[in-house]
């Protein structure tokens, strides 16, 4: 089966590409490492108002949602331009939130930009704890409104700050749905690393036509060449996935299209480390701001093991 995208949401796709490569998100990624946040903020207002986060949040509650396609193809140009933030964090918390009392409080913010979320379970890492507005704690009796966040810890991805939420709150909801929560989180985290996979490799395939070994470019050589359709390979088989995932939004093909998609994400970056040499190692090259985030992406919201485990389970 072939999941195309119809012309409004590819306009959508373009519209979004055009306005992150304006933005520059690579300075706002490293401001973002550091715990400057203007420029990251800016560009999350921005996105917030090409409707990313509303496509989460239902209409009743001024979104525009809930589409999980959409949502998927926006992800895959986030994931693609390395946006900073609680991204998928955000999505997992729209989920969360559903009951009417925290629905009829927090989902208009969310929306609309005005609030960033941070979900964890109880005595676990929160990613970006240190900047969201509205942190959720997933504790024994319940969902809480964290009171706050201790200090930031470093990450494999410098722009992942991780902090621990401080236990206690306001209790929300005593019996949160946290699978619809896995389910969108993961579909959001699969699209996001599809993005990633697919800058990496524009970025090493535009390295390996300029980088000139022994007259010629390394690009011409079949191993090289070989290596690279490797990677398109796994992304292109990974696309299809992410979308089917997006339309039937099942436990199952949800985990399966983050497995594959991060799976092939990490592939590419894999590839394109060695591919560039000694430059890749350097945290000062652009690249590294896509490499890091394709191996965290890979663990975050299940690894593939939990993932697959999910598919047997459904397909015994």
């Amino acid at each position: 089966m072939r999941f195309l995208l119809d012309a409004e949401q590819r306009a959508f796709a373009r519209s979004l590409d055009a306005m992150l490569t304006a933005a520059g998100t690579a300075a706002a990624v490293r401001d973002w490492s550091r715990g400057d946040r203007a420029r990251g903020r800016a560009l999350w207002s921005r996105i917030a108002d090409a409707g990313v986060f509303a496509l989460a949040v239902p209409e009743k509650y001024d979104g525009l949602g809930p589409r999980p396609v959409e949502l998927a193809v926006a992800f895959v140009e986030l994931g693609r331009h390395a946006v900073p933030g609680p991204l998928v964090e955000t999505v997992a918390a729209a989920a969360l939130l559903l009951d009417a009392g925290p629905a009829e409080r927090f989902l208009a913010a969310l929306a609309c930009g005005g609030s960033t979320a941070t979900v964890a379970r109880e005595g676990s890492y929160a990613l970006d704890g240190d900047a969201a507005t509205l942190r959720l704690s997933l504790a024994a009796d319940g969902l809480r409104l964290a009171p706050g966040h201790g200090p930031v810890r470093p990450s494999l991805d410098p722009a992942r700050r991780l902090t621990r939420l401080l236990p206690g709150g306001e209790l929300l909801t005593p019996a949160p749905v946290v699978e619809r929560a896995l389910l969108w989180a993961r579909l959001a985290t699969a699209a996001q690393a599809l993005g990633v996979g697919l800058a990496l490799l524009e970025r090493t395939v535009a390295h390996v036509g300029r980088r000139v070994q022994f007259g010629v470019p390394i690009g011409s050589f079949q191993a090289v060449k070989h290596r690279l359709a490797d990677v398109k390979i796994a992304l292109e088989f990974a696309r299809p996935l992410v979308l089917g995932a997006a339309v039937t939004m099942t436990a199952a093909d949800v985990a399966a299209a983050k497995a594959s998609a991060c799976e092939a994400a990490y592939t590419s970056a894999r590839a394109a480390l060695q591919l560039h040499g000694a430059i890749g190692y350097t945290a000062e090259h652009d690249l590294s701001l896509w490499l890091t985030k394709a191996r965290a992406l890979r663990t975050a919201w299940g690894s593939p093991d939990e993932c697959r485990a999910e598919v047997l389970r459904a397909h015994p």
